[in-house]
């Protein structure tokens, strides 16, 4: 049998059901109304209450009697006439009974209904028959999608709307999300420092002084450390050009030294074809120095406001949520709070072993300023992915230029079995607890924050979105009454239940005192 043979098979088949199911309503219709007509039959009064809805389903008296039977059924008997009322209701009921077959029968011919009849309007009085409007002649889900397609539609043009803004003002958008995460770094110590005794002005002071001195020393460790090999650094990179240069040469690949000298030649012309660039990406550079440093003073009085005054900066902010919601928004805070300070704390930890682990293998392999390196690693552990990429690209240079091809090839043995350690045990210990996030969102956030505001979007996408996470975790739990505690031990436990209630104080860096973090008791009411 052809596809076409059962194609055919089957439609028969389904036109046979599609008529043993109509002759079966169609029965069922017959044996309905002729239960009706036995009932008006037994029962007289039966005869006005079918006449009654009848006429609460016509628009107008049905024809064939319906009317008169309707004035006698109201004309009150008078001596010598004769009731007549059950008889007339009775021919009122079949008068109905075959208005209605005969509707069912137009329908079932396939009679196109007029315009201007509205809905309700019964084909047995006489009514015109009913054509929709457009929109309801419309299928459900073309309607459903209609809607939903113009409501995407302004919700993008918000996200558009909102994505310029920021981007107009993008300086103070990364020096508060730096300030941010600095605070989630230091707020511990503040924390202690209170809770030893000292008031929260000195304990802010003391933090402050303490962390920005410290990132001053690195820095002032790494440009001194550059500078003191520098001379060291130029010499060695010229001889491992050269050692490159001879190794071309003796390589099977042909190369001449006219060939070298030639490619020489065109990078010389390309830097003066393109100096005035060159000069311009310079006066660039320039600016970008003073974006930097206007941007690092917005973020030293980001961090330390948040540090000293954080509780109330949050209680402010909560004044602004309505009051159905801001119970909900008070809750998240804390957990929000957690999840950044965790995540922060766990990078910070990741970082610094893979710059000990990367740095003490450079020192062994007696690479130059493998301190200034091992820093470098340090830094760019805060990108996650690309970070670990250029800076081990970065030290197998380094290696390559100064100690040749073969140390190179042991800087990279040290950098990927380095990395593979932090990739198998040490983000899924430390950070797998904490953050909750799956590896291809990390990859398309990076991607994502890399695209929209370079490296500071890359340092920000993957702690943006863990606190997303947690917050619409904690805000679907808080609508279905569910709340969910699991011990922050046990690995697996999502960051939106870690904290016990005697720990919720993390957040009072912004805050005072433990278990002042939004949420508390004294945070603002619904009627606040």
């Amino acid at each position: 049998m052809s596809a076409f043979d059962r194609l055919r098979s089957g439609l028969s088949r389904v036109a046979d059901r599609f008529s043993s199911y109509r002759e079966a309503a169609e029965k069922e219709r017959e044996r309905r109304e002729q239960e009706a007509a036995r009932r008006v039959e037994e029962d007289p009064r039966e005869a006005e209450r079918t006449t009654a809805g009848a006429g609460a389903e016509a628009a107008a008296p049905t024809a064939g009697g319906g009317h008169d039977a309707a004035v006698a059924a109201e004309r009150p008997l008078v001596e010598g006439d004769e009731d007549t009322r059950p008889v007339q209701a009775r021919t009122s009921a079949a008068n109905v009974a075959a208005a209605r077959k005969d509707a069912a029968a137009d329908v079932d011919a396939g009679h196109v209904p007029p315009v201007g009849h509205h809905p309700g309007a019964s084909p047995a009085a006489g009514g015109v028959s009913y054509r929709p409007a457009p929109a309801e002649a419309l299928p459900w889900g073309l309607r459903v999608a209609s809607e939903l397609g113009w409501r995407l539609l302004v919700l993008a043009a918000a996200v558009w709307i909102l994505i310029q803004v920021i981007g107009a003002i993008s300086l103070l958008v990364i020096s508060f999300a730096a300030g941010l995460l600095i605070t989630a770094l230091l707020q511990p110590f503040t924390g202690r420092l209170k809770r030893a005794g000292l008031g929260r002005g000195a304990a802010t002071a003391v933090t402050s002084f303490m962390g920005f001195g410290v990132i001053g020393l690195v820095g002032w460790f790494v440009v001194w450390q550059v500078m003191e090999n520098v001379d060291d650094l130029v010499e060695s990179v010229t001889e491992g050009i050269n050692e490159l240069r001879d190794w071309v040469l003796d390589s099977p690949f042909g190369v001449s030294d006219e060939d070298i000298t030639q490619v020489v030649d065109n990078v010389n012309q390309w830097i003066g074809e393109h100096s005035a660039e060159l000069t311009t990406a310079g006066l660039e550079g320039a600016n970008y120095a003073v974006r930097f440093f206007t941007g690092a003073g917005v973020t030293l009085f980001v961090v330390l406001f948040l540090l000293y005054d954080g509780r109330n900066i949050w209680y402010w902010f909560l004044k602004f949520i309505p009051a159905s919601a801001r119970p909900a928004v008070a809750g998240a805070g804390p957990r929000a709070w957690i999840t950044l300070t965790g995540y922060v704390r766990g990078t910070v930890l990741v970082a610094l072993i893979d710059a000990l682990g990367i740095g003490l293998g450079l020192y062994i392999l007696q690479v130059p300023m493998a301190v200034p390196l091992a820093v470098i690693v340090f830094l760019t552990a805060f990108v996650p992915i690309l970070g670990a990429i250029l800076s081990g690209a970065l030290a197998v240079l380094v290696a390559l230029v100064t100690e040749g091809f073969v140390t190179a090839v042991l800087v990279l043995g040290v950098v990927l079995l380095v990395q593979q350690i932090e990739s198998q045990i040490l983000q899924p210990f430390i950070l797998g607890r904490l953050v909750r996030v799956h590896p291809l969102a990390v990859v398309l956030t990076v991607t994502a924050g890399t695209l929209l505001a370079g490296i500071p979007g890359a340092v920000v996408a993957v702690p943006l979105v863990a606190v997303l996470n947690t917050v619409v975790t904690y805000l679907r739990a808080y609508h279905d009454q569910v709340v969910v505690r699991a011990d922050p031990r046990r690995s697996g436990a999502t960051i939106a239940a870690l904290a016990p209630e005697h720990d919720r104080g993390d957040f009072d860096g912004p805050g005072d005192d433990p278990g002042d973090g939004p949420g508390a008791s004294r945070a603002p009411g619904r009627g606040s």
